[in-house]
């Protein structure tokens, strides 16, 4: 059934009025999702209008049934959730004594669905109207409430099919998984596409074999001036062809024969490099860089982030949204904003920091489809700084990234002089030379970056960016080799997938929106298929099975493309291009036959534990390693008379400094990693950061891995650190 049918009761009311027994109006009733949002608004719309919240939802599909009836149309079955029940009473009360009633939720799918069950539940017989901004400020609020409109039921269709079209999935494949694998495992349109990629990748890292090869670097020093100028250069190629180090013995030869060699400045290139800043956030990139800055979980993010938007007291100011609305994928910023952001860059940096025009981005989210405004602050003036005394640590981190991209978006761009030496080495003349490149560069206007630079997930994020400033060289220039730096390296596999660079992907590929990636991932993460190490997010050996069995018997569902298509499909709907109920069919019937064949054909998973040789401690049973929902563990063959368990603890192929047993990986009660040897509690020795089997080169002590992609000495009176390459360590695993 649309939402648009009449016998839905979805149409807006006619005008009416309400009138107390005295004669005095009723006043106005909005409701709103939440209690903040509602305090808020009380702020701005002030006498004659009341402010209630729905506390989200008020109706859903059933949680125990099906809820949708496939041979009509897909028509859902709506309910009030028990817990709504005593919020939905009162909402129709407060409606029964409203003049007029306007509907001011989330300006999204979910939003415009909110407002539409909201109407379902309280059958309003006055006046309703649905109000949208995009931040919760004064003019922006007063600007919606002047500009009123209806419900957007193609919004609401969208939503629907959504809503619907994951039941179908979820209901239907779930069981499946139940009777063949195990009981309570999930299957779902987009998170078992996003499993799909951790698994693949993770294939991809275990299939690696990683291959040696050397570098060697020149230290290099002018001989003329004051003070003789160090650098370093790269060896690059030999008489003209590139040169490939494979192994120990070829980079011993090389610098064997550089051995009495003339060094001297070959060519000196020269030039200037604009970088342009970043667009502001829209969902993806706030939770990604988040994430890689801040190491906030995406859904820690988004809670954060929609405390900022729905208002915090600020002092006289009192209470006000601080950010636009969280979830979009546009980067589009109004023009008031982008005036007021300019004011205030030439007010504190200066004219040469503005640049000559509006700075307006392209946004490029493949079928970006709600296309209001980027994340940005709702006011520029309102400086992290200033208003830092009324918000939470986690609130100021988070707004201040918000605020600092923003402003920095606005800003002109940075210029860096760059420089490229090519370093000549030979014996004589008549010798192909070897050829050293040395890169520097340096900033000569900071631009957006005396405010922001956006990290990477190749590296830590830095606050500045400085760069490596050569000396000045001139061509023919003789120069004094101090030393030839050989150094062993090894090809790496692909990186495994954080939450930051699993949002991106699933962003690129276009699955899900902007309200689905934090979600996806909590759902992933809980139900058993992933398992956090650090940052990186790794597939469990239950995801490995579960994602084969779909992979085999729905390949044309659990697709990267088939998924971007149905969000296409979705798009369409809410553009009013297509109806709805036509695209769940054309989903359903080839999706019914896969689940028929997958019901006759899949063979029931049998998982047999493996014999760990060690008897018991409790029962003197042997122990056995079975698969939980939260992975591997060890856990007696005796079960269910005999419950001993514990956990299988990763080692990481480095002994432990203190007894020499093996260094592994341990959890907090908290969650936290760290690292400590498999003997304790007989030895303590613990560590925050991974160590590595290399051992530090001056003082012979423990390294760990350090930010900035380098590692370090764990004696804090030597401090020698390094850039991080090491060959793949082939971790064990160890009851713990």
């Amino acid at each position: 059934m649309s939402a648009k049918d009449p016998k839905s009761n979805g149409a807006v009311a006619e005008t009416s009025s309400t009138t107390t027994t005295n004669g005095a109006t009723n006043p106005k009733l909005v409701i709103v999702e939440s209690p903040a949002k509602a305090r808020t608004l009380e702020k701005f719309l002030g006498d004659g209008y009341k402010v209630r919240a729905s506390l989200g939802h008020v109706r859903d599909l059933p949680e125990r049934r099906f809820g949708v009836d496939i041979e009509n149309d897909f028509a859902p079955t709506y309910v009030v959730p028990s817990k709504k029940k005593a919020q939905v009473a009162l909402l129709k009360r407060e409606v029964k004594q409203a003049s007029e009633l306007y509907l001011a939720t989330d300006p999204d799918r979910e939003g415009e669905a909110i407002a539409w069950h909201l109407l379902q539940v309280t059958k309003p017989k006055v006046d309703v109207k649905r109000v949208v901004f995009h931040e919760i400020t004064r003019d922006a609020v007063t600007e919606a409430f002047q500009h009123p409109r209806g419900i957007d039921y193609n919004l609401v269709d969208a939503q629907q099919a959504r809503r619907v079209l994951d039941r179908l999935v979820g209901y239907k494949v779930s069981p499946l998984l139940w009777a063949k694998v195990r009981k309570g495992l999930s299957a779902g349109r987009v998170q078992s596409v996003a499993v799909r990629l951790l698994v693949e990748r993770e294939r991809e890292i275990q299939a690696f074999k990683p291959q040696e090869y050397w570098t060697i670097e020149a230290e290099l020093a002018r001989r003329t001036g004051k003070k003789r100028d160090q650098f370093r250069a790269n060896l690059i190629e030999r008489g003209g062809e590139k040169l490939e180090i494979k192994n120990q013995a070829e980079a011993e030869a090389i610098v064997q024969d550089l051995q009495g060699a003339e060094f001297y400045v070959g060519e000196v290139r020269k030039r200037e490099v604009q970088r342009q800043p970043a667009p502001p956030f829209i969902t993806s990139t706030l939770q990604q860089e988040a994430g890689r800055k801040l190491g906030y979980s995406a859904g820690r993010t988004m809670a954060i982030a929609q405390q900022l938007y729905e208002g915090l007291d600020i002092g006289p100011e009192g209470r006000v949204g601080l950010i636009t609305y969280m979830r979009t994928d546009s980067t589009n910023v109004a023009v008031s904003a982008q005036a007021e952001a300019r004011a205030f860059i030439e007010r504190h940096f200066g004219t040469a920091y503005v640049p000559p025009q509006p700075r307006v981005f392209k946004t490029k989210t493949k079928g970006a489809q709600e296309a209001h405004e980027a994340i940005r602050p709702t006011s520029v003036e309102r400086t992290p700084e200033s208003i830092r005394q009324y918000l939470e640590p986690d609130q100021f981190k988070l707004y201040s990234l918000i605020w600092r991209r923003f402003v920095a978006s606005q800003m002109a761009a940075a210029v860096m002089d760059t420089t490229s030496v090519d370093i000549l080495a030979r014996k004589s003349a008549w010798e192909a030379p070897y050829l050293f490149r040395a890169t520097g560069s340096v900033v000569k206007f900071p631009g957006f970056l005396a405010v922001y630079q956006e990290s990477t997930d190749e590296a830590e994020p830095a606050e500045e960016e400085g760069g490596r400033r050569l000396p000045e060289l001139v061509k023919d220039e003789p120069l004094d080799l101090l030393q030839l730096l050989p150094e062993q390296h090894f090809t790496q596999p692909p990186p495994r997938y954080t939450e930051a660079s699993l949002i991106k992907a699933l962003e690129e590929y276009g699955i899900g929106r902007p309200s689905t990636y934090a979600p996806t991932i909590t759902n992933i993460t809980t139900r058993g298929y992933v398992q956090k190490q650090g940052r990186q997010l790794r597939p469990t050996e239950l995801a490995m099975v579960v994602n084969d069995l779909l992979v085999e018997h729905f390949s044309d569902i659990f697709n990267v493309n088939f998924t971007a298509q149905m969000e296409e499909m979705l798009d369409q709907i809410a553009r009013g291009e297509e109806a709805w109920v036509p695209v769940l069919r054309r989903f359903y019937d080839p999706f019914f036959r896969l689940l028929q064949h997958a019901e006759q054909n899949i063979e029931k998973v049998e998982f047999k534990p493996e014999p760990t040789g060690e008897p018991c401690p409790q029962c003197g049973k042997e122990l056995v390693i079975k698969l939980g929902r939260f992975g591997r563990f060890i856990a007696c063959s005796g079960f269910p008379e005999c419950r001993y368990s514990r956990s299988i603890l990763e080692k990481i192929g480095v002994p432990c400094p203190q007894c020499g047993a093996e260094i592994v990986e341990r959890k907090t009660r908290r969650g936290r990693t760290f690292y400590g040897c498999e003997r304790y509690p007989d030895c303590t020795f613990a560590l925050w950061n991974r160590p590595v089997a290399q051992r530090c080169p001056q003082c012979g002590s423990l390294m760990t891995r350090q930010k900035g992609n380098r590692v370090g000495c764990t004696n804090q009176e030597c401090g020698y650190s390094q850039a991080f390459e090491e060959a793949p360590v082939q971790a064990e695993v160890v009851g713990g």
